[in-house]
């Protein structure tokens, strides 16, 4: 077990939990948090990654009007939630084969209806996942967590969306 492991496993007084950085455990809680949402997500055939392919292409998610988009554009439009090590153009080409994405003389990839159909599909899947994270916590506490967040993200200088 290595050091950041055994002091996120001790059991700290509310003394010594105020004293604690609050960029260590928020680094920790991510991590484990995307491990966890992917690794849910690779037992049911897809990635998160492939995930948000669809819903910024699908109309009836996050895509304005359900227009075809670039890879660039893709990648753009996910900058403040994909990870270095994302790999989008093989994402894509994964949803390509399955015949959920199609791309044009351009280069725009656009959902197709199996693709709508799929999105839709693995969305059912997405209360589990939070249900699972949230256990335990009930809502009162996690409005306060992602309040105390936001307000350290404002101290720190940062925007809060």
């Amino acid at each position: 077990m290595t050091t950041r492991q055994q002091l996120s496993e001790q059991q700290l007084s509310d003394t010594a939990l105020a004293g604690q950085p609050a960029a260590y455990w928020t680094g920790i809680a991510y991590e484990a948090l995307i491990a966890f949402t992917r690794a849910r997500q690779a037992e049911r055939g897809y990635t998160q990654p492939q995930f948000w392919l669809l819903r910024n292409l699908s109309k009836n998610d996050i895509s304005p009007d359900g227009e075809g988009m670039t890879l660039p554009e893709l990648r753009a439009a996910m900058a403040s939630y994909i990870r270095a090590e994302d790999d989008l153009a093989a994402e894509a080409a994964v949803l390509l084969e399955r015949g959920w994405l199609a791309r044009d003389a351009e280069g725009r990839l656009w959902l197709t209806e199996e693709g709508e159909r799929a999105r839709v599909d693995l969305k059912r899947h997405t209360p589990a996942i939070r249900a699972a994270l949230h256990e335990g916590i009930d809502d009162a506490d996690y409005v306060t967590t992602v309040k105390v967040l936001r307000q350290l993200i404002r101290n720190a200088g940062g925007a809060v969306a």
